[in-house]
């Protein structure tokens, strides 16, 4: 499989769509190197993008604190892509790096233009929140 399209398909977001849908993702992806020190997000900022590391690595801040480094194979702002809401944390490259890029009009086009795409996306969102809050649906 490309590469590519192996990172797409790790997202815990798209894991529930099929290899067509996971191809019309990485048609839309913008594939993009930052230097680096680049900030991608700040906390409390509208979202616009979802971003998925291919190379290099990313610090994750939360109120000013340094919560977590991510690297290759690794994924942040996927929840944006569906809430468009705030930004719940900054995102600043540590190191050169090359991301995959889904903004939030593509993702919302994909979901219009194929209906069978929102029930899968739709379908992931409900087992992650099954997942946070077993006692959710009885």
């Amino acid at each position: 499989m490309d590469p590519k399209l192996e990172l797409i398909s790790k997202v815990p977001l798209f894991a529930n769509c099929d290899k067509r849908s996971i191809e019309e993702i990485g048609r839309l992806a913008e594939e993009v190197d930052v230097p680096a020190g680049k900030v991608l997000m700040r906390e409390g900022d509208s979202a616009d993008a979802f971003y998925m590391i291919v190379t290099g690595t990313v610090r994750i801040e939360r109120t000013g604190a340094t919560d977590r480094e991510l690297g290759p194979g690794q994924w942040l702002g996927e929840i944006a892509l569906v809430d468009h809401g705030p930004r719940t944390a900054t995102a600043t490259t540590t190191s050169p790096a090359r991301l995959l890029v889904l903004g939030h009009r593509e993702f919302d086009q994909m979901l219009d233009k194929h209906p069978g795409f929102r029930a899968q996306v739709m379908d992931s969102l409900a087992k992650r929140v099954r997942n946070l809050e077993p006692d959710a649906g009885h």
